[in-house]
């Protein structure tokens, strides 16, 4: 199992609970990369959205690209996954600073791609939002004119959305970042199988990962390309017994409707196309990071592990809060790496 982590870019994952300790600045989030790297993780993910998902649409949240940029700059071998949503940049453009980013990481940029979902904060930005599969239809575009521009001298592209005449990118990227994406709905899993590289999904119980697998290698197989790789969000609480890890579970589920980020989830539901009605308990965790039941014991949390790996899963992408201590402890107790230090 590899073992990724979200960035704490929005200040916290816990939309109901105000201040997490881990603040939305540049400094705080140098300092979880560089000690991740230190302690066994694979992987980040950089988020990337404009308004605050989690605290609320007023909150601080840093930019992506250019924080990614500048972790580039301070790490030395963990994989940097930004998020790149297509109705936010022109293909080309995004190529060359993706390119470049490749090149001050060394090989260690990937892209996430995501369709996006929230209306508001794309009428906020100026941007035209679109109707779920007219957004995936971009998406599949967007991703071959990247391609294109990637591996050609001079590309060109006559398209519905784009249009691009003999497109010139130098450098091209050092290594071809892989392309991660998600989503649930028939349009997403037929765009990943056919234009991506790995599928990344909202947290689920073994049984139901093990089922999302089967079908996205079954739509795999219909293309002549290497297998999918497969992660997982997650979010995890381990406890030195599981009483006390319930109690923790218990706090961060006190939900309150009128919490900041309330109206935000609502629009989020409002403009996806997910397998199953949501709770509103998972509310209080993003990307229903709670399902996978990362939750107890070391002991308990490896053998769940276990199960997930057994499923065909190869990633796990960690939340959890306050991020830096929680990570530090998951390190020590369930990867045991030597150069974690938790003292309970």
């Amino acid at each position: 199992m590899r073992y990724g982590f979200w960035l704490p870019i929005f200040g916290g994952w816990l939309r109901n609970v105000p201040d997490e300790r881990m603040p939305p600045t540049w400094d705080y989030a140098r300092q979880v990369a560089c000690r991740a790297e230190e302690i066994g993780y694979d992987l980040t993910l950089v988020a990337e959205l404009n308004l605050n998902d989690i605290k609320g649409a007023a909150a601080p949240a840093l930019d992506a690209w250019s924080t990614a940029a500048a972790l580039a700059a301070v790490t030395r071998r963990l994989e940097l996954m930004v998020a790149v949503r297509p109705t936010f940049h022109l293909p080309a453009l995004l190529g060359k600073q993706a390119a470049n980013i490749d090149h001050i990481s060394r090989g260690r940029l990937s892209l996430n791609v995501v369709s996006s979902w929230w209306a508001e904060e794309a009428r906020q930005y100026g941007v035209e939002f679109e109707q779920h599969d007219d957004r995936y239809a971009r998406t599949e575009e967007w991703l071959r004119v990247l391609e294109g521009v990637w591996t050609a001298d001079r590309f060109s592209h006559h398209g519905k959305f784009y249009r691009n005449e003999k497109t010139i990118l130098a450098p091209k990227p050092a290594t071809r970042p892989v392309l991660y994406a998600g989503g649930e709905s028939e349009a997403a899993k037929d765009l990943i199988a056919a234009r991506c590289d790995a599928y990344l999904m909202h947290g689920d119980p073994p049984e139901r990962i093990a089922a999302k697998i089967a079908d996205l290698r079954a739509r795999r197989a219909r293309h002549d390309l290497p297998p999918l790789r497969f992660g997982m969000a997650a979010y995890v609480i381990v406890r030195d017994t599981e009483a006390e890890a319930q109690a923790e579970l218990a706090r961060i589920t006190d939900v309150e409707a009128s919490a900041a980020g309330y109206d935000n989830y609502q629009q989020w539901l409002a403009g996806t196309q997910l397998e199953q009605r949501m709770s509103i308990e998972e509310y209080s965790v993003s990307n229903r990071g709670l399902r996978p039941g990362l939750v107890g014991t070391p002991a308990q949390v490896r053998a769940r592990i276990a199960e997930f790996e057994a499923a065909g899963l190869d990633l796990l992408l960690l939340q959890c809060s306050p991020q830096l201590e929680e990570m530090e402890r998951f390190a020590a107790q369930v990867i045991g790496h030597p150069a974690a230090r938790f003292g309970g």
